[in-house]
């Protein structure tokens, strides 16, 4: 998809791809090293927090979650733009196997920001563990999995990378919001969460689809990916699959069952 529209941004046509595939095939295992730091953080800040009050800090986890929303709601609409030129003048096929995704004018740049972008998102955990919020396994776990296996696959350029970074920017868009809204103080319908999390299951059951047909195409069409990307991958969303369900049914059915209960009690 050639981006010639006053919409088009010049950063993005300029923006060299190639340097940035060479990079990330000689330092993609650097996120390793991230994601050592990362858990060594996660069980040290803990423990040093224990005895010590927790931080409030309110307004940078505004101005930290307000970024993020805006970078991930400018990335779903550029993202989005060009999954949906290829779904409508190539078909869902092609939208699957496609790997232009990786260089095309309107998405190369934010292909690339994307998987960088999972490196500062482990910042996420620092407000946790500052403010002594509940740090779960799914959180922690999400984010070390994500920036591993991002890195692993944009430096091959697979089949299925433009549905994952789509849908990935979509539901953080909504998911950051939120957080910000939350952390301006401002009272957010339990609905609105309910529908974020129901979002990110149905964001692993896609994602489990298209490695599912990535795997069924990739010697029938050109459909580039390899046995070990597809397999990694399927673990990771089948491994999210089952959290998230086992996070909502915890979060929002077993607790409503359970007020249900004590109200019929009272």
């Amino acid at each position: 998809m050639n981006d010639t529209s006053p919409a088009g941004y010049e950063f993005e046509r300029r923006f060299d791809e190639q340097q940035a595939f060479e990079w990330m095939q000689v330092h993609w295992n650097k996120s390793f090293m991230f994601c050592a730091l990362y858990a060594v953080f996660v069980f040290a800040g803990q423990h040093f927090m224990r005895e010590r009050p927790k931080l409030n800090l309110r307004r940078p986890l505004v101005l930290w979650s307000l970024s993020l929303a805006i970078f991930s709601i400018i990335g779903a609409v550029r993202t989005g733009l060009y999954m949906l030129h290829v779904l409508t003048n190539s078909g869902f096929r092609q939208s699957v196997c496609d790997s232009s995704f990786y260089s095309a004018p309107i998405t190369k740049f934010w292909a690339y920001a994307f998987v960088l972008s999972k490196a500062p998102e482990l910042g996420d955990t620092v407000f946790i563990i500052l403010r002594k919020q509940r740090l779960i396994f799914l959180h922690w776990y999400h984010h070390i999995t994500v920036l591993l296996y991002s890195w692993y696959s944009y430096k091959d350029q697979v089949a299925g990378g433009g549905w994952f970074m789509t849908m990935n920017y979509a539901v953080h868009s909504l998911m950051y919001t939120y957080y910000a809204a939350r952390a301006a103080g401002l009272r957010v319908p339990r609905p609105f969460a309910m529908i974020i999390t129901a979002t990110q299951i149905l964001q692993m059951v896609m994602g489990l689809t298209v490695l599912g047909l990535v795997y069924f195409w990739i010697n029938e069409v050109q459909c580039p990916s390899n046995m070990d990307n597809i397999t990694w991958g399927s673990i990771m969303y089948l491994s999210y699959l089952i959290l998230f369900a086992m996070f909502f049914y915890d979060s929002y059915l077993r607790g409503s069952s359970s007020k249900v209960k004590a109200s019929k009690a009272d």
